[in-house]
């Protein structure tokens, strides 16, 4: 079974191991009787076992929807409320007085010099101060009402280039309140990337904080023309000289301050409509140029609806950290669920989110320590990260508390596996890797890239809650399918949400069709009001990834490919983009191979690469680094961690290990990659190769080790 290949391997003496069998056993059977009575978990074992969506019709590739919106799609949070500008008032008047949104304060801010002599920023934080709905309110329509002042019209663009922080939501609600368009760029994003979302909007303000301002602003803003307005989030900036004549830059405070002063006077602007643009947003594609996708408020609201249903007795008493960029569909819509349902949003950022992060500084408490959340969204290559640190850290422990550890997990993993909780596990041994996290996660939702089942059910075992794992697109306003929280199979991202219907279309080169047994299969197109209106000024583009049906139902058809298993709930089993045909006619799916090879401690990122004119897969491989070195002196191998990488010995040993992983996963021999590069330098956003949500941009990533390419492939390189 799937849970068995997943277990950890302990070295405990066989006669010792039938002993503590036993006493398992014993303690399983005493405690289930009283479990069974008291646990909630009958009703959670006997809802897993429901069937969660159903084609609405018999027709191969008719629409899977919720069994809860069979009938009809849910397209609206409250009456009446079908504009996000009327959610936040709703919100505003239900929880006036409640927290909403909380930064923590900075004490100190020190430079550490490491040994290598680089310099290392360490702050020390204090705790979280919170602003109030009726606070954030109040400020959103003050800076509204200044940006009317400074000339901004309804229903033109305004840009927002800023890291996730209160600021930021304030002045997306002043955006949503006046109907002003708000296009979001990644603060990460390269600066002709920067330039081209910016030009293409043709925006006159942007709003913006102090250090990203002089970071990356200052090199670019004369390749922006129009440009007339620079709103700094953080205070006032320190000019610099060769600023461009006839740009203006104000504080956030500043321009709240002209708001409230023009009061009423500017109340009088037009209101959105549900059809109007909310947001335009830049995706960090993994490939070509960013496209901005034009979401409408009717988008964002039925994608919110559909994503709160799925989060059992959400309300007041959550509080959600927040820290992925808000320029990423997957944050905004967790943020605006929260907001709508009286939950409170703590900000954090991912360099201080644990006690462990690198601008904490040592014996000073992280984000999560302080704040607690209770929801917390993530990417998998965060989620990855704590699993490989978790594991590295039992590899670390005593012979004793590593076996005791390891069969706690396994025995953890198979009453999960049943349907089971296990209490007395979750207290005394989980309890530390669970504060990890802040100790009171009830819910992780993972989305923006597939989960591997490994860690996902370390996840559920360790930090001893449901991962919400999600399936949606930019495009689809981040909206489309999650898992129940008390769903806990792996490798599967839900059934739709109540706000849409999702199909499969065949897809005849990749051998998909929608008649396909046990599970039909096919390219995964989703149909509901959360289906954007479509790529800002690229038609071409748009008319070839939405359709509309007979019905004036819209679709996107979204490149992946998915199957459908008997409860309703859809698996992501390919990628059209990511098939490739070799020399002799196989197809090689390179996110498969991928998925396969990327837990394994010694590989912190890979890529595989396939070419057609050629009859075996490649990669490149981001090694981690203690792993590596650790080979390396096992193999009597001296060098720098650079000599390392380039050494085609080191290439051998880590093929070897590569290989033997790939059969345990029943890759096929013409899947398992034949040579590799190992690259000393990891893949960030920063670099361009991986997206802000660490999706592999094959394209880019293709151009920087086309040498290597040419050298595998045995192409003579000059």
């Amino acid at each position: 079974s799937q849970a068995a290949r997943m277990k950890l391997k302990h070295n405990i003496n066989p006669v010792l191991l039938q002993f503590i069998n036993f006493i398992i056993l014993v303690y399983t059977f005493v405690t289930y009787i009283p479990w069974y009575i008291f646990s909630g978990s009958r009703q959670a074992i006997a809802k897993a076992k429901q069937v969660k969506a159903k084609p609405v019709n018999n027709k191969p590739g008719g629409a899977y929807r919720s069994v809860n919106s069979l009938h009809c799609l849910a397209s609206v949070l409250y009456p009446g409320c079908d504009t996000l500008d009327k959610v936040f008032k709703y919100a505003k008047t239900k929880y006036k007085d409640k927290k909403l949104l909380g930064t923590r304060e900075i004490l100190k801010e020190e430079d550490e010099i490491q040994p290598s002599g680089k310099v290392f920023k360490k702050v020390i934080l204090g705790k979280y101060t919170w602003l109030s709905y009726e606070d954030v309110y109040i400020k959103a329509v003050n800076f509204g009402n200044g940006l009317a002042v400074l000339g901004q019209q309804p229903k033109t663009n305004i840009a927002i280039f800023c890291e996730t922080r209160a600021e930021w939501m304030i002045a997306a609600q002043a955006c949503f309140m006046c109907s002003y368009q708000l296009v979001t760029l990644y603060a990460t994003l390269g600066g002709p990337a920067i330039v081209h979302g910016l030009n293409e909007t043709e925006v006159t303000t942007i709003i913006t904080s102090k250090e990203l301002m002089q970071t990356k602003l200052k090199e670019i803003v004369s390749q922006v023309p129009l440009l007339r307005h620079i709103i700094t989030v953080d205070g006032k900036p320190t000019t610099w000289s060769e600023f461009p004549k006839g740009v203006i830059v104000h504080t956030m405070a500043s321009v709240q301050a002209m708001g409230a002063k023009a009061g009423t006077g500017s109340k009088q602007q037009a209101r959105p409509v549900p059809s109007d643009i909310a947001v335009i947003m830049y995706t960090s594609g993994s490939t070509g140029v960013p496209k901005g996708v034009m979401i409408s408020h009717c988008n964002i609201i039925a994608g919110i609806t559909g994503m709160a249903e799925r989060i059992p007795n959400l309300g007041e008493k959550d509080i959600y950290i927040g820290y992925l960029p808000l320029a990423h569909v997957l944050e905004l819509s967790a943020e605006l669920v929260c907001l709508s349902h009286g939950c409170r949003i703590g900000y954090s950022s991912p360099q201080t989110l644990a006690d462990q992060s690198s601008k904490i500084k040592k014996g000073s408490k992280g984000d999560v320590t302080t704040l607690k959340p209770t929801l917390m969204a993530a990417v998998p290559e965060i989620m990855d990260r704590i699993y490989k640190n978790v594991m590295n850290k039992v590899n670390e422990m005593t012979s004793f508390q590593r076996n005791l550890f390891i069969l706690a997990y396994n025995y953890k993993m198979e009453q999960i596996s049943k349907g089971y909780t296990t209490p007395l596990c979750d207290s005394l041994i989980f309890r530390k890797v669970r504060m990890l996290l802040g100790g009171k996660i009830r819910v992780l939702l993972c989305g923006g890239a597939p989960l591997s089942a490994a860690t996902q059910r370390f996840m559920n075992i360790c930090f001893c809650c449901p991962v919400g794992q999600g399936y949606g697109l930019t495009e689809s306003a981040g909206a489309g399918t999650i898992t129940e929280v008390w769903d806990y199979t792996t490798g599967r991202v839900g059934a739709p949400l109540v706000c849409c219907e999702i199909k499969l279309m065949n897809w005849e080169e990749g051998g998909y069709y929608n008649t396909d047994k046990p599970y039909p299969r096919g390219e995964i197109l989703i149909g509901g009001q959360n289906v954007t209106v479509g790529y800002y000024k690229n038609d071409v583009r748009t008319k070839k990834d939405f359709t509309v049906d007979e019905n004036g139902q819209r679709w996107l058809h979204t490149g992946d490919i998915g199957e459908f298993h008997q409860d309703g709930c859809l698996k992501i089993i390919d990628r059209k983009k990511d098939l490739v045909k070799l020399q002799a006619g196989e197809y090689v799916s390179l996110g498969k191979v991928e998925a396969a090879l990327k837990n394994l401690p010694l590989v912190d990122n890979i890529c595989a690469y396939a070419s057609s004119f050629h009859s075996y897969v490649i990669g490149f491989v981001v090694p981690n680094q203690k792993e590596l070195v650790e080979l390396a002196r096992k193999k009597g191998f001296k060098g720098t961690w650079e000599e390392i990488c380039n050494s085609p010995e080191m290439e051998k040993e880590v093929l070897k290990v590569l290989a033997e992983a790939a059969m345990a996963a029943n890759l096929e021999k013409f899947e398992i990659p034949v040579k590799i590069r190992l690259s000393p330098d990891p893949w960030t956003p920063e670099t361009g190769l991986v997206t802000d949500a660490f999706k592999l941009k094959r394209k880019e990533l293709t151009a920087y080790y086309q040498t290597d390419i040419d050298r595998m492939y045995g192409k003579n390189v000059q």
